[in-house]
């Protein structure tokens, strides 16, 4: 068959569907999706019944690091602060010092094993030391899994911040490899200006991100996921332009808006939703399709030492150490160990060696594929065993609903309240969008002057306005009349 671009759409939007349909059907066995969609790769791929030949770690990485920004900004969006705030500690202390322990501890066992290098053995552990977003964000996501007290946020941040970590770590042992006479303490400073870069830009971005979001009026409402995009985008390229680190910049950027009251941010969140997903699956079937599995059978054994290592020594002893200025529950910590999946982010970082030509590339390579095979079948089939096992779960029913999941819900509003602004209320010229509205309460309509009109973000409220405001529950409607600044009983005028 000729390849033309067609072809390549045709091929393409097969896979995706085939993907989509079998991931359905497949999720009902506990057979994690992200598996599959690798697996389908693979099968299509050249060793496959497919035989689509692709061999280009360019392209793949590419691929990669794209779907990788937005996996991260829409996990980011997710991300609740008020959820996050109490175990920011904990979280920061995996995706630094527990990364770096997973890092180092594996690579030490790696030069062990095998015939590779100290810096070789380091490099390949800090290729699979992080936790990838993808994996975690769609398997706790897609199983719906309730878990008690602060175990979920603590899981989610510290896969969402703890790419970058490994990616630093990642660049600078394949510099010692490349340059052997240098020292680890030579890579240090990049090491250093990339997380401290990369933190600032994340921070300013985000918020020059909302003001240019709450500033710009937009003809269509469509048109503001997609600058959300473009400015996503530009985080990344400018953070990594300036020797920051563009992965943790896009995650702590995205972090501050979902934050924020932003303009249309149920449509930016379910736009971001669903390209994630999309994005999961095009990286997983790239790397599937790139992976030669003939090529993998020679390291089978030494690929399984090297994740049973990983699972049960390398992970929990760095979890443990990390955890150690912290009050928790053992089984807790235990199970913060067992959510420590390998999925795409490893194959996409297992890339840059090979295209920096070094001796080992290509074995490591296939090790950090197996790995990474090995921990999603193991760890994210058995997510829900293991935490009914450590009795961390919580039954569906008393699951609390997360603040994003209150914003997202489409419960109706049966509670209908007017409310009249007056010529001295301090929400008098302020735009909605900057009033601090509670996320389960909207305002439907404004009467003014006679006339209805329908709001929305940019709209500013003014004296001898009638609010329509509309909620579920009626204890929303007193943070209501707070973020007015109004006195309920001066200006509730009717139900």
């Amino acid at each position: 068959m000729n390849i033309t671009i067609e072809n390549i759409i045709l091929i393409g939007s097969v896979l995706l569907l085939i993907s989509i349909l079998a991931g359905k059907t497949t999720y009902r066995f506990g057979i994690p999706t992200l598996l599959l969609f690798l697996t389908i790769g693979m099968l299509a791929g050249s060793d496959g019944i497919g035989g689509i030949y692709f061999d280009n770690p360019k392209i793949a990485q590419f691929v990669g690091v794209v779907s990788l920004n937005f996996i991260l900004f829409s996990g980011g969006l997710d991300t609740n602060w008020q959820s996050v705030k109490p175990v920011l500690k904990e979280g920061i202390a995996l995706s630094t010092l527990g990364v770096l322990l997973t890092a180092v501890g594996l690579g030490y066992f790696v030069y062990l094993i095998t015939d590779f290098t100290l810096y070789e053995s380091l490099l390949l552990g800090a290729i699979v030391s992080s936790t990838d977003a993808a994996a975690v964000f769609s398997i706790l996501r897609g199983k719906n899994l309730a878990l008690k007290k602060n175990l979920r946020p603590t899981l989610e941040l510290e896969s969402g911040s703890n790419d970058p970590m490994a990616y630093v770590l990642t660049i600078a042992f394949l510099t010692l490899v490349q340059y052997p006479e240098k020292n680890i303490v030579s890579v240090l400073p990049m090491f250093l200006l990339q997380m401290v870069l990369g933190g600032a830009a994340g921070f300013l971005f985000g918020k020059l991100s909302k003001i240019i979001i709450n500033k710009i009026r937009l003809d269509f409402e469509g048109l503001y996921p997609v600058l959300t995009i473009a400015l996503m985008f530009i985080t990344f390229s400018a953070t990594d332009f300036i020797g920051g680190n563009g992965f943790l910049a896009i995650y702590i950027c995205s972090v501050y808006l979902g934050n924020q009251n932003i303009i249309h941010k149920k449509t930016i969140m379910r736009m971001f939703d669903g390209l994630a997903w999309l994005m999961q699956i095009v990286l997983f079937l790239t790397l599937g399709l790139l992976v030669f599995p003939t090529e993998i059978v020679p390291f089978i054994g030494i690929g399984i030492m090297i994740s049973l290592f990983l699972i049960f020594v390398a992970r929990p002893l760095a979890v443990l150490i990390s955890l150690l200025p912290f009050r928790m529950k053992m089984r807790r910590r235990f199970y913060i160990s067992w959510v420590g999946l390998r999925g795409a982010v490893p194959i996409v970082f297992a890339t840059y060696p090979l295209l920096a030509g070094i001796d080992k590339a290509n074995v490591i390579f296939n090790i950090v594929f197996f790995v990474s095979i090995t921990s999603v079948l193991i760890q994210g089939s058995t997510l829900s065993i293991v935490a009914k096992w450590l009795h961390v779960g919580l039954p569906e029913r008393v699951k609390p609903l997360s603040a994003t999941d209150e914003l997202l819900s489409e419960h109706p509003k049966a509670i209908m309240k007017e409310i009249k602004i007056t010529k001295t209320c301090p929400s008098n010229g302020v735009k909605i969008v900057d009033l601090g509205f509670p996320k389960n309460a909207i305002i439907a309509m404004i009467e003014r002057d006679g006339n209805y009109i329908t709001p929305n973000g940019l709209t500013e409220i003014a004296a001898n306005d009638k609010l329509v405001v509309l909620t579920d529950k009626p204890e929303i409607l007193d943070k209501v009349y707070e973020s007015l600044s109004l006195k309920k009983k001066e200006e509730e005028i009717g139900d």
